[in-house]
């Protein structure tokens, strides 16, 4: 896996949501709320397997001081993250 340097991208916070972008394109969000639960998390594919959902989901944990809930997926992808992440929960 080859880490993406995000330094170069632009972190947006808006209510329960943190947004990694630049001028061109979308790298990856995550939607959640104030007991930590995960409601969405979504990255682009063309950065997938680069360590953007993992530094997303340290962003939730670090802001809202909790341990990390991620509610059941609705797609295999999903599911194969959910799979991938068990040590936020």
């Amino acid at each position: 896996m080859n880490s993406v340097d995000l330094i170069n991208y632009e972190l947006e916070e808006t209510d329960g949501v943190f947004t990694y972008k630049n001028e061109n394109t979308t790298l990856g969000f995550v939607r959640f709320n104030k007991k930590a639960e995960v409601e969405y998390i979504f990255v682009n594919p063309i950065f997938r397997k680069k360590g953007i959902a993992t530094k997303l989901l340290q962003l939730v944990k670090e802001k809202t001081g909790k341990k990390i809930i991620l509610q059941e997926p609705i797609s295999p992808l999903g599911s194969k993250l959910l799979n991938s992440l068990n040590k936020w929960k």
